[in-house]
């Protein structure tokens, strides 16, 4: 392959229109000005982030999609909600949404309209009803706090907005999914991300970090063997308690370090989603 072959394929380009414009995608584009989060993309990433532009007609340059890695984690591709919610708008047969937080106050489940919430209630899902011009009843979306809350950053400090939010999302791509299937939000589950998959392999990786420290543990604490301290002069009664003793600040010890651990890793989890609340525009606690 000459030079020329070399430049021609480092250059090649994608164009596709989004609402009336043309927009220009390369994979130097995309690795140089449009992931975030710190992470190097594959090849495959790249092109799938491209063609997820393409066929739904995003503009990554107005941030109506995101494609975000942290670390060597598998790339996460983004859909914005305002642009989510435009193309919802833009369908022919839309008719408009209604949406709320479902509460637990004084032990009955209660239907809020909005994201207006009591300070005692607690908050236990979303709900969505949309509406289409050529049906007679709505579509209704209610999914759970337990399945969708990362409890973590807003999710923390604004529940009740961050559940309406997704809830609306998923009753409009269940509602439209000719317009909406396959475009995913930062705060949907989204089946084919590979993200998902990797969570059994990481939590896999997570046990075998944790069972290696727990074994170099035992092995720096040169606990003298049973049968060697029986040889001595030393009650037996008082072995079993030199023995149970010695035990028990391993044990200690183990503990501490398997808590160092898992501090880390929730530290580091922090981070990545303060980080991506603040690349997709999530709203912070002091702007309610």
């Amino acid at each position: 392959m000459n030079n020329n072959e070399v430049a021609t394929k480092q250059e090649h380009s994608v164009t596709f229109g989004v609402n009336g414009e043309d927009v220009t995608l390369t994979a130097n584009t995309v690795r140089n000005y449009l992931v975030d989060g710190g992470g190097r993309i594959s090849d495959q990433e790249v092109a799938m982030f491209i063609n997820l532009c393409k066929f739904q007609h995003l503009n990554p340059f107005l941030k109506e999609a995101y494609i975000i890695k942290f670390g060597s984690q598998p790339a996460q591709l983004i859909t914005s909600k305002e642009a989510f919610m435009k193309r919802a708008e833009n369908h022919p047969q839309y008719a408009g949404i209604k949406a709320g937080a479902i509460l637990l106050r004084n032990n009955e489940v209660v239907y809020s309209n909005g994201a207006f919430a009591l300070r005692t209630d607690k908050v236990v899902g979303g709900w969505a009803d949309v509406f289409r011009k050529d049906r007679k009843e709505p579509h209704r979306v209610e999914i759970s706090m337990q399945e969708f809350s990362k409890g973590q950053s807003t999710w923390n400090t604004m529940p009740a907005t961050m559940i309406r939010k997704t809830a609306i999302v998923n009753a409009l791509r269940e509602a439209f999914p000719e317009a909406l299937g396959g475009m995913y939000t930062e705060d949907d589950k989204n089946p084919n991300d590979p993200a998902q998959g990797m969570k059994s392999v990481e939590a896999t990786e997570r046990e075998q970090q944790a069972n290696s420290i727990l074994k170099g543990a035992t092995n720096d604490n040169n606990v003298q063997p049973v049968n060697d301290i029986q040889d001595t002069s030393t009650e037996p009664e008082q072995v079993e308690k030199d023995v149970k003793q010695e035990d028990e600040q391993s044990d200690d010890e183990i503990t501490e370090i398997i808590q160092g651990y898992e501090e880390t890793q929730a530290n580091d989890q922090e981070e990545q989603t303060e980080l991506l609340d603040e690349i997709t525009g999530q709203p912070k606690e002091d702007e309610q």
